[in-house]
C-alpha cells in the first residue's frame, strides 16, 4: 500500500486535501498486498459453495468463475485506482471534478450508505469468527450477550486500525498476507488429500445463465471497492505506470479469490448446506481439524479485520465530502456506530445471512456502477484535477459549474441506476425487466456501466464555473473567474 509521508508519522492526519508531489513516496509493488488483505475473507468460501448449490455449477465452472471475476472487478479498480497518481486525493473528493461540488453529494450519498451493508456484512463474519474460535477452544456457545460483546470488540478494533491511517493498514496488511498465505496453503492440502474427487468431478455442468451470473456475484465484492481505488494510490507519484498499477490489484485479488471460491466449492459437495447456513464460519470448524481450524480463522479474523478497516478508511473520506466537518478518524466512528448496530440485527433477528448478503452484494453492485460508468468516461477524456477547486466547494471553485451541479454526469448517473434497477432481481426486490436475458443472466451491474458510460460521453462536456456572475456574493464578487481544467 503507497505510504504516507514521513511527516504524517505513524497515525494519517491527511484528510480529503490532495497529496502534494513532493510527499509522494509510494510504489506500486504496495498496492498487491493491499489487495490481497481486502481479500483476506471466509466470506469467499461460502460464496464459492454458493455457487454448486445454488448456481448448479461444476468444478470447471466455478474455475472459470474464480478467474474471470477477479481480473473483471479488479480490472475496474485498478483503472480507477489510476485517478488517485493523477489528482493525489481520494476517490471521491475526485468525484467533485465530475459531478460538481453539490452533485456528488447525490452519489457519495449512495456510496456512503452501502458502505454501512458492507462493513455491517464484514462486522458480522468477524464475529462469528470468534465466536466459533471460542466454541472450538472452550466449547463455548453463543448467546444473545457473547454476540454483542464479540461484535463491540470487532468493531472497536476495525475503528483503532482505521483511524491510525494509510501506514498502519500497510504493515497489517503485509503481515496478514504472508499468514494467510501459508495457513491457506496447509488448508489447501488438507482438501486435496481427503476430498472425494471423483464425486466433485462427476458433478454435471450449470447453465450459461448461471455461470455468467455466478461471475457477477463473485465480481460484485470487488466492484464495490471501485470508488476506494484512488484513496490507495494517492501518494504514488504521477510517473507510476498505470499498467504496474492495473496489474498488482488483479493480481493481489486474484491470488486470493481464485482459491479460496475452488476451496468453498469442493466443500460444498461434501457438505452442500454449507452455503444457505445461518453462520458462514462455523462449518470450518466441521470440515477442517482443530489444529488447523483455529489458527486459519483467526488469521482470517484479522483479514476481515483490515477488510473492514480499509472500507471505514474510505468512508471516512466519503464522510468528509458530505460536509460532516471532522477530521477523518472521527468520521470513521459514524460508520461504526451504525455497523454495530446493524450487525446486531443481522446476527439474532435476520433468518439467512447468505441470502440477505447475495442480495446485498446484487444491489450493490449496481449502486456502484453508476458512478462508475460515470467517472471512468470522464477519466478517458483526460481529466486532469485541479488540487484548489477540489477543496474549494464555495461559488468561486472551478468545479462549481451550474449552481454546484454538473447536470450531465448527474444525468447519466440517475438514468443508468434507473436502468440497472430494472434489470435487477433480489429476494426483497424485482424490477419489471428482470426476467429478461439481461436480468436472468445478473448483468444489471453490467448494464449500468454501459449506461452511464454512454450517456455521459453524448451528452455535452460540462463547461466551467459559469454561473459565478449570475450568483455574486460578497467574498467572491472581487475574484477572478477560474475555468475548469481541460479534459
Amino acid at each position: 500500500m503507497p505510504h504516507a509521508s514521513e511527516s504524517e508519522g505513524a497515525i494519517e492526519t491527511r484528510g480529503l486535501e490532495p497529496v502534494p508531489d513532493g510527499e509522494r513516496a509510494g510504489h506500486v509493488r504496495e498496492l498487491f498486498p493491499t489487495w490481497v488483505a481486502a481479500n483476506i475473507s471466509v466470506l469467499l468460501l461460502t460464496m464459492g459453495a454458493g455457487l454448486i448449490v445454488f448456481n448448479g455449477l461444476n468444478i470447471w465452472q466455478v474455475l472459470v468463475v474464480g478467474v474471470t471475476a477477479p481480473v473483471v472487478s479488479y480490472g475496474l479498480v485498478g483503472l480507477i485506482s489510476l485517478a488517485g497518481s493523477r489528482g493525489g486525493a481520494p476517490g471521491m473528493a475526485l468525484s467533485r471534478a465530475v459531478f460538481g461540488q453539490r452533485g456528488n453529494l447525490f452519489p457519495g450519498s449512495l456510496i456512503w450508505v452501502a458502505r454501512w451493508g458492507w462493513e455491517t456484512i464484514n462486522a458480522v463474519t468477524g464475529a462469528y469468527a470468534l465466536l466459533t474460535v471460542l466454541d472450538l477452544l472452550f466449547g463455548i456457545k453463543p448467546n444473545t450477550a457473547l454476540i454483542v460483546v464479540t461484535l463491540v470488540l470487532f468493531v472497536a478494533a476495525t475503528f483503532l486500525v482505521s483511524g491510525l491511517g494509510i501506514n498502519a493498514l500497510r504493515v497489517c496488511s503485509k503481515w496478514s498476507t504472508y499468514l494467510f498465505g501459508g495457513f491457506s496453503v496447509l488448508v489447501l492440502g488438507h482438501l486435496v488429500a481427503n476430498t472425494d474427487w471423483p464425486a466433485v468431478l462427476a458433478r454435471p455442468a450449470g447453465s450459461t445463465a448461471m455461470l455468467i451470473a455466478g461471475i457477477g456475484t463473485i465480481a460484485a465484492g470487488g466492484i464495490s471497492w471501485v470508488p476506494s481505488g484512488p484513496d490507495f494510490t494517492r501518494y504514488l507519484p504521477r510517473t507510476a505506470s498505470g499498467r504496474a498499477v492495473v496489474g498488482s490489484t488483479v493480481g493481489g485479488a486474484g491470488i486470493v479469490v481464485l482459491p479460496m471460491v475452488l476451496m468453498g466449492a469442493v466443500m460444498a459437495v461434501a457438505t452442500p448446506d454449507l452455503a444457505s447456513a445461518q453462520d458462514p464460519v462455523s462449518f470450518i470448524g466441521e470440515l477442517l481439524p482443530a489444529w488447523i481450524s483455529v489458527p486459519y480463522l483467526l488469521i482470517a479474523l484479522v483479514g476481515m479485520l483490515l477488510i473492514n478497516s480499509m472500507s471505514m478508511y474510505s468512508a471516512g473520506f466519503t464522510a468528509q465530502t458530505l460536509g460532516i466537518n471532522v477530521p477523518r478518524a472521527w468520521a470513521v466512528s459514524v460508520n461504526a456506530a451504525i455497523s454495530l448496530v446493524f450487525g446486531f440485527l443481522l446476527m439474532v433477528v435476520a433468518t439467512s445471512f447468505i441470502g440477505s448478503f447475495i442480495s446485498f452484494l446484487t444491489l450493490l453492485a449496481v449502486a456502484f456502477s453508476a458512478w462508475i460508468g460515470v467517472f471512468g468516461a470522464d477519466m478517458l477524456r483526460g481529466r486532469a484535477y485541479d488540487a484548489e477547486a477540489l477543496m474549494d466547494t464555495g461559488r468561486s471553485s472551478a468545479y462549481w459549474y451550474r449552481g454546484g451541479f454538473a447536470w450531465q454526469a448527474l444525468t447519466a448517473w440517475g438514468a443508468a441506476l434507473l436502468v440497472g434497477l430494472l434489470f435487477t432481481k433480489v429476494d426483497w426486490f424485482g424490477g419489471p425487466l428482470a426476467g429478461s436475458w439481461i436480468g436472468r443472466n445478473g448483468l444489471g451491474w453490467a448494464v449500468t456501466i454501459v449506461v452511464a458510460a454512454a450517456l455521459y460521453a453524448a451528452l455535452p462536456r460540462t463547461a466551467g464555473r459559469v454561473d459565478a456572475a449570475a450568483e455574486p456574493s460578497e467574498d467572491t464578487a472581487e475574484e477572478p473567474v477560474r475555468t475548469a481544467v481541460s479534459i
